[in-house]
Parts: C-alpha cells; sequence; structure tokens
C-alpha cells in the first residue's frame, strides 16, 4: 500500500526541481544553436522539395492510371471478339514499358544530351544513389527539383501513355508478339528520341523555346502518328462494313467509363507537368483551362455530330472531349481561360472531320485514335503560336492572333514537322519491320475465328459468347459474325 504524500513533502519536490531547472537551463539554451536565415532557408528548401515529390508522384499515380481510362475505351468501342485482346495488349504495355523506360528510355530522353538529339548515359538508373548513398535532384537533361527517381516514375507514366495509343488503334488484328515488340522500342527509342528534343534542357527544340508544357507533341502526336502508320500497314478488320460506317461499339457503358478516367487522369497530367507546388497559380491556370477545353470539345463535337446526322451521338462526344484535353495539353499552361474553351471548340470539329478522312483514306481506325491524338495533338501545339499570352510563354513572345508575330508560330511549326516526319518514319521502318518477318498481323486463322479465340483462348463475356479455341467451322463464324453485328 502507497503511503500518504504529506503537502510538505510535495512543495519540496517542487523546489528541488525548480532549482535544478535554474542551473542547468541556461547550459541546454546555450547548447542549442539559435536559427540563421541560412538554416531557415536549408530548411524551407527541405520541406518545398518534400512537398513537390508528393505532388509529382500523387499526379504520376493519375497518368498512370490513364491505362485503365484506355483499356476501358478500347474494350468498349472494339467488337466483342477482340475485347480480351485490347484489354491484356493496354494490361502487358505497363509491364513492357516500365522495363525498357529503366534500362533504355530514360537515359535517351533525359541523360547528357549529344548534340541535342539523344541522351547518353543515366541507362538503367545505373548512376543513383550517389557514392555518398545520396539521392540526386532530377538528371543530367532536368532541373526538376525532384529526386531522380520520382522523376523516373513520373516520366514512365508519360511513356506508357504514348505507346498505348497505338493498340486502339490497331486493334483486333495484331500479332501479340508483335505488340509487344513494338511496345518495346516505342518505349526504349521513338518516343525517347522526341522527350530528349523537347523536355531535355540541352534537346535542340528546347534550346528554340519550343512550347509542349505537357505533351500534346511528344506525347499525342508520337502516338497518334505511329497509330496510323500501324493500321495503314495492318489492313481493315475482318467483316467489318462498307467505308464510312464504323463497325458498331461492343459497350458504350465501358467506353465511356474510359473516358472519364481518362478526363479524371488529366489532371495529373497536365497540372503535375508543373513538377513543383511552387507557383499555385499557375497549377490552377493550367487546370482549369485542362477542364474548359475538354468541356468544349465535348459540345462541340456532339452538336456538329448532329447537325450532320441527326443523332446525339455519344461516341462522337466522348471522342471531342478527349480531343479537348489533347489539344490543351500543349498550351494548358501559356494561353488565357478564354483561349482554351476556343481551343476546345476546334479540337471537337477536328476529330469529326478527322475521323471522316481516315475513313475515306480506307485506314481501320476502330478508337478514331489519329483523328483525336494525332491531329489534335498538332493544332493544339500549334494554337501556343496564335494564342500564346506573352506574360505566360518561355520566351515572352505573344501568338500570332495577340500581335506577337510569326516568331513564335515558326518555332512551333518546326517541331510539329520534324516530330511528324521523324515518327512517320520511324513507324515505318519499325512496323514494316515487323511485317516482314511475320509479325505484324495475326494469322489469318485469327481473321476467321477471332482474335481473342485463335490468340488467347478466352471470352470477355464466356457464358455468352462461347470460345472452342480454333475449332469452329463455317458455319459457326457465321453466327459469330452475326453477334458482331448485333
Amino acid at each position: 500500500m502507497n503511503k500518504h504524500i504529506r503537502p510538505w513533502q510535495r512543495l519540496l519536490a517542487l523546489a528541488i526541481g525548480s532549482m535544478v531547472f535554474a542551473v542547468f537551463a541556461p547550459t541546454i539554451v546555450q547548447a542549442t544553436d539559435p536559427p540563421t536565415v541560412q538554416s531557415l532557408s536549408e530548411t524551407t528548401t527541405k520541406l518545398q522539395i518534400s512537398i513537390d515529390t508528393i505532388w509529382v508522384l500523387i499526379t504520376g499515380f493519375l497518368v498512370f492510371f490513364m491505362q485503365t481510362g484506355f483499356a476501358m475505351l478500347e474494350a468498349g468501342l472494339n467488337r466483342q471478339r477482340g475485347v480480351v485482346n485490347a484489354l491484356l495488349e493496354n494490361f502487358i504495355n505497363a509491364a513492357v514499358t516500365i522495363l525498357v523506360w529503366w534500362g533504355i528510355g530514360f537515359g535517351i530522353a533525359f541523360g547528357t544530351s549529344a548534340g541535342g538529339l539523344v541522351g547518353i548515359d543515366t541507362f538503367f538508373l545505373s548512376q543513383l544513389p550517389g557514392a555518398d548513398g545520396s539521392y540526386i535532384l532530377a538528371a543530367p537533361g532536368s532541373t526538376a527539383a525532384i529526386n531522380t527517381y520520382t522523376l523516373f516514375f513520373f516520366q514512365f507514366a508519360f511513356a506508357a501513355t504514348a505507346t498505348t495509343i497505338a493498340t486502339g488503334s490497331m486493334a483486333g488484328r495484331t500479332d501479340f508478339i508483335g505488340d509487344l515488340i513494338y511496345s518495346a522500342i516505342m518505349g526504349a527509342i521513338a518516343y525517347p528520341i522526341v522527350v530528349h528534343w523537347v523536355w531535355n534542357s540541352d534537346g535542340w527544340l528546347s534550346k528554340l523555346s519550343y512550347h509542349d508544357f505537357a505533351g500534346s507533341s511528344v506525347v499525342h502526336t508520337v502516338g497518334g502518328w505511329t497509330a496510323l502508320v500501324g493500321a495503314y500497314l495492318l489492313g481493315s478488320r475482318p467483316g467489318r462494313p462498307a467505308w464510312g460506317t464504323l463497325p458498331p461499339a461492343h459497350n458504350l457503358g465501358l467506353a465511356t467509363l474510359g473516358t472519364m478516367i481518362l478526363w479524371f487522369g488529366w489532371y495529373g497530367f497536365n497540372p503535375g507537368s508543373t513538377l513543383s507546388t511552387g507557383n499555385t497559380g499557375l497549377i490552377g491556370l493550367v487546370t482549369v483551362n485542362t477542364t474548359l477545353s475538354a468541356g468544349a470539345g465535348a459540345l462541340s463535337a456532339i452538336i456538329f455530330q448532329y447537325t450532320r446526322k441527326g443523332k446525339w451521338d455519344l461516341v462522337y462526344s466522348l471522342n471531342g472531349s478527349l480531343a479537348g484535353l489533347v489539344a490543351i495539353t500543349a498550351p494548358c499552361a501559356y494561353v488565357a481561360p478564354w483561349a482554351s474553351v476556343l481551343i476546345g471548340l476546334t479540337s471537337g470539329i477536328l476529330v469529326t472531320v478527322g475521323m471522316d478522312l481516315i475513313e475515306s483514306v480506307h485506314i481501320d481506325d476502330p478508337v478514331g485514335a489519329f483523328a483525336v491524338h494525332g491531329i489534335n495533338g498538332m493544332m493544339g501545339t500549334l494554337s501556343v503560336g496564335f494564342l500564346g499570352q506573352a506574360e505566360l510563354t518561355l520566351n515572352q513572345k505573344a501568338g500570332l492572333f495577340l500581335g506577337g508575330g510569326f516568331e513564335l508560330l515558326g518555332i512551333q511549326l518546326l517541331g510539329v514537322v520534324a516530330i511528324a516526319v521523324f515518327t512517320v518514319a520511324f513507324s515505318f521502318l519499325m512496323f514494316g519491320g515487323l511485317k516482314a518477318v511475320g509479325h505484324l498481323r495475326v494469322n489469318s486463322e485469327a481473321d476467321r475465328i477471332g482474335i481473342d479465340a485463335y490468340e488467347h483462348g478466352a471470352s470477355v463475356w464466356s457464358d455468352v459468347y462461347a470460345i472452342e479455341k480454333k475449332e469452329i467451322n463455317c458455319a459457326e463464324t457465321t453466327e459469330i459474325e452475326a453477334l458482331d453485328s448485333e
């Protein structure tokens, strides 16, 4: 049992404690260095880097989530017999891209520049961490105040987006081995070279003050032209209706879900490209411009299509919003909100006309990838040259329509043409090589029974749309085609 503590004992304990504090407190205070301007500055810098790192990682996660959006969109717009193939191609694309981006792509993109054309180091992230165990900021070709691993991940998510665009245009008839090969080549070489030109601080287009804030040309134009060349060399899907009429979509619910996921992911794509939270006004401007352009694109596309067909078309509205997002990706940090609305309205009309154009030249593009990403990626990049605000652009030059003359527009046009020519030439070489070795178009048997059955032995609706692998006779093939048309 504890003894009762008398009041005088408590007073004695307090007195002794006060004496100890009085004797040692000055020593403790003297042992702690007072804060200085330098120490406060270092603490502030570390805090800013921490906040920026969290910001870039979270937005990078959003960009990576766009893989889900592409998968759902392509699964919804494709025919039922190719849905499993579309889902797997989008999924495996991320797995392939992360490995080749780690091994080769990131070094070509952000390594030390050789003549402004390619990077020559930082392959396999071999220089990290530093010899003293520290984590180096950015990379030789980047001035971002985040560690290299964070920059690497964020840029990987962009690379995965660029390489997956082609899967939609080439859906339903691409050899799966060929898909793995071209995904690897794009992620390792083709896309990183363009990144180096534009986003490496020593890239030749970067030094000319070429403006592409988040990738209308670097990501989407590259993906769009690659998709178009691939679709052209592949030829059309089997059993499709007459040109000018796209085969019916398999599931418009999935297509809508995929588009909304992509719109959501774009809030990582564009605002995240600030790579810092230091300028909150810039983040706000980019976010508002992104949203305005997406909305304007969706409305202009659906209204324009209604004037032509007399129907409120969901697919065209979905593609219109994506076109607006693609178009605003380059100028989102360089134009005023009113200009983003104009860009979005233009994109909705362009994507509609673009889809008609691709059909008219008999290129089978199931999801309208070139119209969305290629045409509007170029238009959005050029829009900086027309509508750029002098106080927002990198070289303090205004666009042509705002009294700045042709200088900024000329630089934008040069970059768009250079990127398009390089991408088309590289794509013909890449896909032509695959075609020569028999790994571009799937086996003709897959055209007969469906690519899901031939390549994967599976069906997305196995209880409704049965798959018996290759043991399908002509009568069953007729039934499958009938199901496809329903």
